[in-house]
């Protein structure tokens, strides 16, 4: 391209902003002033409309968004519950038998004091990793029989009237996640006659 086709494409593009548009009817004749201003306010009302139609739209995509977010927020945060529940159901038959063999304390005493300790740390640090997982063993023994968090298995009886429907001894531990039960414990109680 040259200057001169350059400065001919620059006066067209003048000529073009220069050029003023003009409401017409069919004919081809300037609509009256009246008219246009009409035409114009039925635009504007048409344009509102398609307005508002697009905010509502959008306003319930948003809505829409926000819940999915809280929804798969809330998903997830089960997901990862449940993931940490199966694996606290695998470790529960390893924390029974840590259990039953340290219950036996005259048996337990006997063994060697190093291996004990070895084995009293394990214990230990399974039920800190239970703990950092909002898991934690269900208090009993002493406390009234609540049928949510405990399994009765046998009645005890007892002339105390103040250990009635209390737990007497626990036969297998319980544990819960925060205020779930994962699994009830397993108890005798004592019965006032």
């Amino acid at each position: 391209m040259n200057d001169e086709d350059i400065k001919k494409e620059e006066e067209m593009d003048q000529d073009v902003d220069d050029v003023v548009f003009v409401e017409s009817t069919e004919d081809g004749d300037a609509l009256p002033t009246k008219e246009v201003a009409k035409k114009l306010l039925e635009d504007l009302k048409q344009a509102r409309k398609r307005k508002e139609e697009y905010l509502t739209g959008w306003q319930r995509a948003k809505a829409d968004y926000i819940n999915l977010q809280k929804e798969s927020g809330a998903n997830f945060a089960r997901g990862k519950e449940l993931g940490v529940e199966e694996l606290v159901d695998s470790l529960l038959p390893a924390m029974d038998a840590f259990d039953m063999a340290m219950s036996n304390k005259e048996a337990w005493e006997a063994v060697d004091k190093n291996w004990r300790q070895g084995i009293e740390y394990i214990h230990s640090k399974l039920i800190q990793a239970l703990a950092d997982n909002n898991i934690s063993v269900i208090a009993s023994i002493g406390v009234k029989f609540d049928p949510m968090l405990h399994e009765a298995l046998q009645s005890i009886p007892t002339d105390d009237e103040s250990k009635d429907h209390t737990v007497a001894s626990v036969t297998q531990s319980g544990y819960k996640m925060g205020e779930r039960v994962i699994r009830p414990a397993r108890v005798n109680i004592w019965e006032y006659k």
